[in-house]
C-alpha cells in the first residue's frame, strides 16, 4: 500500500511539475494613455481573449510593412474578442512627434504612448515590428516574435483556451535602443542618491505613519518589501494619482512623475532594490511638516468642526453640519486651509456659504447647473492651505453660515475625527467673488455597461474666467473631460481625466486662467464602467441613476470661475 501510495504521490508530483512548467511568462498588469488620449489599462480588458502589441519606431523603414501586416491580422479576428494596438518602444519621445507620425503613417490602430520605455522593456521588446501576444485574464505573455503565422497559431490555441506555454521566435528587423537600460544595467541606481530622494518628493508626504497611504515609506526595509507592488502601482499608473492627461491643459497641483524618475524606481526595482552603500538610510530622517500647523500663520477665524466618532466597519452616510458664523459685517476669504483631525479616515469635506434659512444638502442632489459660493474641500492629499487668485475671493455675506458635509470611510481602527478649518480675510473686498458651478447631466447606467456615456452642458450668460476644474463621479466613473465650445466656434480642450479615480479627485488648478466670453457653451463628457471588469464596482447587475451614496452614481464637472467684470 507504501509502495501504491508513493507512486501515485510521485505521479501527481510530476504532473503539477509539467503544468506549472508549461505555463505562460507572466508580464503583469500595465497601463499607457494613447495619442488620442484614451486610457488602456490590460487587467480592464478582461472581455478580451487577447491583446496584441506591435512596437512601433518611426525611424525604422520597414514600419509600414510590419503595420501593414498588423492590419492584415487585425481583419483576420475582426470577430473574435482580440484587441490590436501599436506601442511607441523607441527612445524618442515627444507626443507632437509620437501623434505626427502617426498621421504620416495614416493607420487607425491605437498607437499607445511609452514613455520611458518601461512597458517595451517589460514585454522585452528587442526589434521594431516585433509582436507580442498577452492574455489579459492572466496578465500572461504567450508569444513574442514577428508578425508570422505563429501569431495566428497562438491566438487560435488562446481562443481555443488551449494556450499553456510562451513561445518566443527571434525577430529581425530595425534594433530598438533602450539607452537609460543599459546605463542602468551598467550602473544600478543608487538608494541613497538616486532613489530616495524621489520617494521623498512624490510618495512620502502621504506614504509615512499616519498618512493616508496604506504603508509607510520611511526606511530601505520598507521600500524593499513593497517593491513589487511599487512597480505596479508604477506601470498601471495608479501612483502618482496624476489622473490628467498631461497633454490636455496645464495645471499647477497636478501630480506627474518624470520618466526619468519612472526609469530609475523601476530598474532598481528590476536590479533586487540594492541597498547601497551609504551609511545612513535618507527616508529614516526625512522630517515632515506638522500637518497640525497653520501654514499661513494664524487664521483670522478658525472653525472647529464637532467631534465625528467613526467605527472600525461599515458604510456611512454624508454628515451635513451647519456652522453659524458670529460676524457682525460682510467678510471675502483670501485663504483656507483645512486641518483632518484623522486623515485616515477623512475621504473628503466641502464646505459652502449658505443662507441662514437654506437646507443644504452638499449641493449634489440638485442636478441643475448651480453656481454656488464654494468656499473649498478637503481631499485625499489636498493638505496645503489654499489662496484664491489674486484679488479673487469668497463672499461670506452678513448673517450667512457654512455648510460643511463630511465623507468617512472606516479602515479597521475605531477612531474620532476633529477637523478644524482656518480662514484668512481680506482687510479690503477683492476685485472679483469666486464662485463654483456644477455642470451636471441626467443618466441611466444599464447593468454590465461596459462603456456608458454621459454628458452635460451650459451656456455662461456672461463673460467669466475659469480658474479650476474637478471631476466628479462615483465607483464606475471611467473618464471625464472639460471643454468649451466658443461663441466664434472653436473649441478648447481644458482637462482629460481618462482614467478616474473616486479616491482622489481634487479641483485641478489652471496654471493659466482661462477667459470664456459670453454665450460660451461649456461641455462635460465622461464613460461609466458599470462592468464586472472594473475592480471598483461594488454591483456591476445594478441599474443606476443618480444618488448620493457612493455605491450610486453622480456625474458632476464642477468649474470654479470668477466673473470679467469686477463686483466692485
Amino acid at each position: 500500500m507504501n509502495k501504491l501510495l508513493w507512486s501515485a504521490v510521485a505521479v501527481i508530483a510530476s504532473t503539477l511539475s509539467a503544468s506549472a512548467m508549461a505555463l505562460p511568462d507572466r508580464v503583469g498588469d500595465f497601463a499607457l494613455l494613447d495619442t488620442d488620449g484614451a486610457f488602456h489599462q490590460l487587467s480592464r480588458m478582461r472581455d478580451q481573449d487577447a491583446f496584441v502589441l506591435m512596437s512601433f519606431d518611426n525611424s525604422c523603414a520597414s514600419i509600414d510593412s510590419a503595420v501593414a501586416q498588423m492590419k492584415t491580422l487585425q481583419s483576420s479576428y475582426a470577430d473574435q474578442k482580440v484587441t490590436f494596438a501599436l506601442i511607441n518602444a523607441s527612445a524618442e519621445s515627444g507626443i507632437d512627434a509620437i501623434r505626427a507620425a502617426k498621421a504620416q503613417h495614416g493607420f487607425d490602430l491605437p498607437l499607445l504612448i511609452d514613455n520611458g520605455q518601461i512597458v517595451s522593456e517589460t514585454l522585452q521588446f528587442s526589434k521594431a515590428g516585433e509582436v507580442a501576444v498577452v492574455d489579459p485574464e492572466r496578465l500572461t505573455l504567450l508569444y513574442r516574435g514577428p508578425a508570422q503565422d505563429q501569431v495566428a497559431k497562438t491566438l487560435d490555441s488562446e481562443l481555443a483556451g488551449t494556450a499553456d506555454s510562451t513561445t518566443i521566435v527571434a525577430a529581425s528587423g530595425c534594433d530598438l535602443s533602450f539607452p537609460v537600460k543599459d546605463m542602468h544595467a551598467s550602473a544600478t541606481p543608487d538608494y541613497a542618491s538616486d532613489v530616495a530622494p524621489i520617494i521623498a518628493e512624490q510618495c512620502a508626504t502621504c506614504h509615512r505613519e499616519g498618512g493616508i497611504g496604506p504603508f509607510a515609506m520611511d526606511s530601505h526595509l520598507m521600500l524593499q518589501g513593497w517593491s513589487p507592488m511599487i512597480r505596479e502601482v508604477l506601470l498601471t499608473k495608479r501612483m502618482p494619482p496624476t489622473q490628467v492627461d498631461p497633454y490636455v491643459g496645464h495645471f499647477s497641483n497636478a501630480r506627474y512623475m518624470d520618466e526619468k524618475d519612472l526609469q530609475t524606481l523601476v530598474h532598481w526595482i528590476d536590479a533586487g532594490a540594492p541597498r547601497g552603500a551609504a551609511a545612513v538610510d535618507p527616508l529614516t530622517q526625512l522630517d515632515f511638516p506638522d500637518r497640525k500647523a497653520w501654514q499661513l500663520g494664524e487664521p483670522d477665524y478658525i472653525v472647529k468642526a464637532p467631534a465625528m466618532e467613526i467605527p472600525a466597519t461599515g458604510v456611512l452616510d454624508y454628515i451635513n453640519v451647519d456652522v453659524d458664523l458670529p460676524f457682525d459685517e460682510d467678510k471675502w476669504v483670501k485663504s483656507v486651509q483645512f486641518i483632518a483631525g484623522d486623515e485616515s479616515v477623512l475621504h473628503h469635506l466641502l464646505t459652502y456659504v449658505t443662507a441662514p434659512a437654506e437646507d443644504f444638502d452638499g449641493g449634489e442632489a440638485d442636478t441643475r447647473s448651480v453656481a454656488r459660493r464654494f468656499l473649498e474641500g478637503y481631499a485625499p492629499g489636498k493638505v496645503d492651505a489654499m489662496t484664491f487668485p489674486e484679488d479673487t475671493g469668497v463672499y461670506i455675506p452678513k448673517g450667512h453660515k457654512l455648510s460643511m458635509q463630511f465623507h468617512y470611510t472606516t479602515n479597521g481602527k475605531a477612531t474620532v475625527d476633529e477637523t478644524v478649518l482656518g480662514m484668512y480675510m481680506y482687510d479690503e473686498p477683492p476685485t472679483y467673488e469666486n464662485f463654483t458651478r456644477s455642470v451636471s447631466g441626467q443618466f441611466r447606467i444599464p447593468p454590465y455597461a461596459q462603456n456608458h456615456p454621459a454628458k452635460a452642458q451650459y451656456v455662461f450668460d456672461e463673460d467669466v474666467v475659469v480658474t479650476g476644474l474637478r471631476a466628479h463621479m462615483h465607483f464606475r466613473g471611467k473618464d471625464m473631460q472639460f471643454s468649451a465650445q466658443l461663441p466664434d466656434g472653436t473649441t478648447a480642450e481644458l482637462l482629460s481625466v481618462p482614467n478616474y479615480s473616486y479616491a482622489w479627485q481634487p479641483t485641478y488648478q489652471l496654471e493659466e486662467p482661462m477667459a470664456l466670453p459670453k454665450g460660451t457653451k461649456v461641455l462635460v463628457t465622461g464613460t461609466f464602467d458599470n462592468s464586472e471588469y472594473n475592480p471598483a464596482n461594488p454591483d456591476p447587475s445594478k441599474e443606476l441613476t443618480f444618488g448620493l451614496q457612493s455605491w450610486d452614481e453622480m456625474f458632476i464637472g464642477y468649474w470654479t470661475y470668477h466673473s470679467a467684470t469686477p463686483t466692485n
